[in-house]
């Protein structure tokens, strides 16, 4: 296992669309296994393969639901519904967070790392975190989204709500 390094902006990597998988084999069983564990050592909740400097349409997503770890090859979003408005930070943003306005809903087709097709749904964070990764793979950063980014104390205040 390895923790990779994440690429901070600005690198090309991060606003360049990210490649289609075509081949489902170890490499790419590696690489989202190395993506899990830099994504967890980092304390974040989604990787997209742009951010560790790989263009390929790869992210991994775990918000700590029942889902548990969700791997996702060439992934598109085919449904949306609702809005939600919230806050967001980036791990190729690190310290800049902003209120970001999402789909409360999505329905996502994506493969497994084995080829296989799924579609998952999902809503409130866990579907912001999905639309975060795949923006990420259509070279998309959520600071083009932000309606207005957090000030420090506003920061302060929100993690003070958590502990």
């Amino acid at each position: 296992m390895a923790v990779l390094p994440i690429v901070n902006h600005p690198a090309d990597v991060l606003e360049k669309p990210g490649e289609k998988v075509t081949a489902f084999n170890r490499e790419l069983a590696l690489l989202l296994k190395d993506m899990y564990e830099t994504m967890l050592a980092a304390d974040g909740v989604g990787l997209a393969a742009p951010q560790v400097g790989v263009s390929k349409r790869v992210a991994v997503v775990d918000t700590g639901d029942e889902y548990g770890k969700i791997e996702l090859v060439n992934p598109k979003v085919i449904e949306k519904k609702g809005e939600q408005t919230g806050p967001e930070g980036c791990l190729s943003f690190p310290g800049i967070y902003g209120e970001v306005n999402r789909a409360d809903y999505v329905k996502v087709h994506a493969f497994n790392r084995h080829g296989r097709p799924f579609t998952i749904e999902a809503d409130g964070f866990l579907a912001r975190a999905l639309q975060h990764e795949i923006d990420h793979l259509d070279g998309i950063l959520f600071t083009s989204k932000v309606l207005r980014y957090y000030e420090d104390d506003e920061l302060e205040e929100m993690e003070g709500d958590e502990g």
